[in-house]
């Protein structure tokens, strides 16, 4: 087996390695290391993602060099690792402003809902490969939908809505690059709308038990502005909303001492997590949040750029459906930091403070740089 990895290691050619893709995804990490240390003064988070880069860089390598379709042939065992980390949350999780969502590790937290995202695609894009002969079949397609039904729905009891979100429509987007067929699209999608609309209906409703009473709150609170239980739910996006536009053009500056400053007001909560691109937005202006932005669009391209060259479909899936994960991830961040949505527990990939976020998507970078190390010649 070792025989064989060295094999495979020697056969990657370095020029197919995506050093553009790298070069993105450093430049929005360092980005989000000074940010976090500005948002965080007196404490020690900085250097905590400084240590959680180093291990990500770490982990980069590690799958960089190691074979996808290796990795891929154990997609079995990583779908039950990932159930089990969920349940081990469940039984032993640690609960932080009413969501159960993490594992106390004594130095740090550990929460596997961000490596979920990362083995769902895996588990969902081999699944579809072994099966590609019946892949337009009822067995195959309700197949794949329970055994991620499974995963969702472990996470979203957690509670974590927005994950849950994240993670459904990044399952989509898999399905509908693997080739399905477009008349039973058409289908679900007839039949899936009207039960969406009833249900967005039904959870906007006093009493409903989908949502948790602060998920209900949130919701609510966001289109209710005339509502004064809801104006205290909303402080935090109105407060983030202006101190974007308060940057202007180049931004206050890091650790600045403005005292016009909303972070220096102490008036954001989570703003080194949820609310960095605040700081983003503050304290670096409209340059500074433009180049994050860009930086993760270049991310979301590289990746559907090195899905199209992928030899095989597995590796295809994943690429695209972690370009979506990182899509959709930022665009719900970014948004709840505008006050474009109602206000979600989701961190901006690469950039918000937290170990286990950013070493999974240093994960999921490595995969797809592996992808591309075995890219198709004849696509090149």
């Amino acid at each position: 087996m070792l025989k064989k990895i060295r094999n495979v290691i020697k056969a990657y050619k370095l020029s197919n390695l995506n050093f553009r893709l790298i070069l993105y995804v450093l430049a929005v990490t360092f980005i989000g290391i000074f940010c976090i240390g500005s948002a965080s003064e007196g404490e020690n988070f900085q250097l905590k993602q400084i240590a959680g880069f180093i291990l990500g860089v770490l982990v980069l390598t590690f799958f960089t060099l190691l074979s996808y379709k290796l990795l891929f042939k154990f997609y079995w065992i990583i779908y039950f690792a990932t159930i089990v980390l969920l349940m081990l949350v469940i039984v032993l999780g640690t609960v932080n402003k009413g969501a159960k969502r993490w594992i106390d590790l004594g130095f740090t937290q550990f929460q596997p809902s961000e490596y979920a995202k990362i083995f769902l695609i895996i588990f969902v894009a081999t699944f579809l490969f072994k099966r590609i002969e019946t892949l337009n079949t009822f067995k195959t397609i309700a197949g794949v939908t329970l055994l991620a039904g499974i995963i969702l729905g472990l996470i979203f009891i957690e509670p974590d809505l927005s994950t849950t979100i994240v993670i459904f429509l990044t399952f989509c987007a898999i399905m509908f690059l693997s080739g399905i067929h477009y008349k039973i699209i058409t289908g679900v999608l007839i039949i899936s709308l009207p039960v969406i609309c009833i249900l967005g209906y039904y959870v906007t409703q006093p009493g409903n038990v989908i949502l948790k009473g602060y998920q209900y709150n949130r919701i609510v609170g966001f289109f209710q502005e005339d509502n004064e239980k809801a104006k205290d739910l909303r402080y935090q996006q109105e407060n983030s909303l202006l101190a974007i536009g308060s940057g202007g053009l180049t931004g206050k500056g890091l650790d600045n001492n403005d005292v016009t400053s909303v972070k220096n007001g102490n008036l954001i909560s989570e703003s080194h997590t949820d609310f960095i691109f605040t700081i983003v937005g503050e304290e670096l202006g409209f340059i500074g949040g433009a180049a994050v932005i860009i930086l993760l669009f270049m991310i979301v391209l590289e990746c559907f750029i090195t899905g199209s060259r992928a030899p095989t479909l597995a590796g295809k899936l994943f690429c695209f459906g972690f370009g979506v994960l990182v899509g959709v991830q930022s665009f719900v961040n970014i948004s709840v930091a505008t006050m474009l949505l109602p206000n979600t527990g989701i961190t901006l990939p690469f950039v918000s403070y937290g170990l286990t976020s950013l070493t999974s998507m240093y994960c999921g970078i490595g995969i797809v740089l592996n992808i591309g190390l075995q890219r198709n010649k004849a696509m090149v």
